[in-house]
Parts: C-alpha cells; structure tokens; sequence
C-alpha cells in the first residue's frame, strides 16, 4: 500500500502523464485544425470564385452606370461589398488557422523531445546526466527563450486577425452613405465607392504586411533565404532605403529557433540602420548577405550611416545591439560589430548551423 502510495506521487510519473495527456490534446486539436483549414480552403475556393463572378458583374455595371435602374446599383454594390467583405475575412480565417497548425506541430515536436530525452533516459546514472547537461543548457535555455518569444508574437499575429471587423465596420458604413447617395447623386455614389475599395484594399495590405512581420509563415513554408529576401524587399521599400541582398552555400533548414533567430536578428539590425540614421543626410544603402558554411550560418549586415563609436556602445543607448549579442552568444554563436563615425555600420554574426536532429558543430571564430 506503502510502495503505490509513493508511486503515485512521484512527481516524475506525473511529469510523464502531464506530457502524455498534452501530448494527445494537442494532437487532436492538430487534426480539428486540419480538418478545419481544408473546409476553409474549399470555402475560400467558393467565394474566391463569387467574387470573380461578380467583379465581372461590376466591370458591366461600371460600362453601363449612367443607364441601370438605381436598385439594380444598390444590388450589385452591395453584393460585391459582401462578396469581398467574406473573402476578406476568410483569407485572415485561413491564415490563422495555418499559425496554428504550425505553432502546435512545433509544440507537439518539443513535447515528443521531452519524453524521448526525458523519459527514454531514466535509466542514466545521475553523474552522467550532470555531465552531459551543461553542454546544452545554452542552447535549451535559448530554445525555450525564442519559443516563448514566438508564442507572444503568435498570440498578437492571432488578435490581428480581429482588427479587420472593425476596420470592416467603417467600410460599411462608407457603403451606405454611398448607397443613400445613388439616389440622390449617382456621380458622387460612385467617386465614393471607388474611394471605398481604394481604402479597403490598402488596409488588407498593412494588416497583411503586419502579420507577415509578425510571423512570416514562409519561414515554416520557404526557408530563412526567401523569407528574409521578401521582408528585405518590403522594408527597403517601405522605409526609400537603396539596398542590396544575396546569399551563398547551400541552403539547408535548421531546428527551428535557429532559423527564427537568425531572422529576428535581420529585423533588428534592419530597423537599428534606419532608426539610428533617420537624421542623416546621405541616402541610406543597407547591405545583406547570408552565408551557408559546413559548420556556420553567417550573416553580414552593413550600412553607409553615420556610425557611431563601438566603445561607447553601452552610453549610447544600443540596447537592441547588447540584447542580440546575448541571444547570439546563447545560442553558442559569435557577433562583431565594426563601426566608426561617419563610416557606417557592418555586424557580422555567425549560429551554429545545427539541423534537424544534428548535434552542434565547432564554431570558428568570426572572419
């Protein structure tokens, strides 16, 4: 009675039926939510089909706008308004569901390695886990750092799919002053509709663009290459920046904090460059390159600023720089940042080029 008694409270067995139980929950809300994006995707597919059908409706009553009866207007404007309201809606649905997928398989596979390295070694003498634990508390520490990081972005990418009701909710209002003025004044009905879907398409944009900053699903999808590529682009553009971006070696994925490190690091040295040269009369030009090595990743991020003194790094407020020195060493990496006044700004920074189920290399010091 004794023996079961101690056995039932041993933590490390309700450890293990924690996981299990976690385990199985996320692996049915992983099928709900397969099920429920391929009955999203066939709904997408139908409204994307409606809403062609009636853009096509719109161009006729757009030719013969001064000859249709004002109700037959009324109709077809609100239904194309409805039509890309849904569409609206459900492409944000969809990609919402897709964050999902990929944050609870990437939550299923942390807990897979829990009951592999956890639970599949019970057997292990206490002074052999000792000795093989300090090699990876870095690495472990910043996994569970960079995860939690991404969950909170995650979360906000989730609540930014409700932001469109309300922005949808000044649409329709726009649609019925518009709708009130086909009676009175086709001409200005019209100039307001146009003005409507001018402003509706360029609030998807930014919402859009805002998720994407969020968490590119393409980092899942493409690989860190294309995915720092696209924002480079969008960002270069958005911020009348000059830049330039290539890459070399073989491109391979990484365990999966990697990769999202390596791309926050880019955001942050991207949005420093602009920040930091807001003041400064010379165009700015931002340089990028992403190197693939055996053992290493290296990453170049140069600018033609104003610089600054290194040494004074700490008094100058560069906590975003001191911040990245930290998760990169973390990660067992190595960064340089080479400055002067007047000269610019070049941060080299290497990871270790760890994949899927590898182990982590020798890191050579940064060229």
């Amino acid at each position: 009675m004794t023996n079961k008694k101690a056995e039932s409270s041993d933590p490390l067995l309700e450890f293990q039926q924690e996981i299990n139980n976690e385990l199985e929950q996320s692996r049915r809300s992983l099928s709900e939510i397969r099920l429920m994006l391929e009955q999203s995707q066939a709904e997408l597919t139908r409204l994307t089909q409606r809403n062609a059908s009636i853009t096509g409706k719109m161009q006729q009553v757009q030719s013969n706008f001064e000859t249709l009866p004002r109700e037959e207007l009324r109709v077809t404007f609100n239904e194309a308004l409805d039509a890309q309201q849904r569409l609206l809606v459900m492409r944000g649905q969809m990609d919402k569901l897709q964050s999902d997928q990929s944050h609870i398989q990437r939550y299923i596979g942390y807990l897979e390695k829990v009951q592999l390295f956890v639970f599949n070694e019970k057997a292990i003498s206490k002074d052999v886990k000792q000795q093989q634990q300090p090699a990876s508390t870095g690495v472990d520490t910043l996994a569970l750092m960079m995860d939690a990081i991404e969950n909170d972005r995650i979360k906000i990418s989730h609540e930014m799919h409700d932001g469109p009701a309300q922005v949808l909710s000044n649409f329709i209002i726009q649609a019925d002053i518009a709708n009130h003025l086909i009676d009175i004044d086709p001409a200005k009905a019209k100039i307001e509709l146009e003005n409507l879907k001018a402003a509706a398409e360029s609030t998807f944009k930014r919402i859009r663009a805002y998720i994407y900053e969020l968490r590119p699903m393409t980092l899942d999808d493409l690989g860190l290459v294309p995915t720092i590529k696209r924002f480079f682009e969008n960002f270069a553009e958005q911020n009348g920046v000059e830049y330039k971006y290539e890459y070399k070696g073989a491109e391979r994925r990484l365990v999966s904090y990697l990769d999202v490190l390596i791309f926050r690091a880019v955001q942050e040295l991207l949005a420093n460059a602009v920040d930091h040269n807001k003041d400064y009369p010379v165009k700015l030009q931002i340089y990028v390159q992403v190197i693939y090595e055996d053992s290493v990743v290296r990453v170049i991020v140069r600018d033609n600023g104003k610089g600054f003194d290194t040494t004074q790094l700490e008094q100058t407020g560069g906590h975003g720089l001191q911040t990245l020195q930290q998760r990169i060493k973390m990660a067992g990496g190595e960064i340089e940042i080479e400055s002067q006044p007047g000269k610019g700004c070049t941060v080299t920074f290497q990871i270790p080029a760890i994949e899927p189920g590898g182990a982590a290399p020798e890191i050579p010091p940064v060229k």
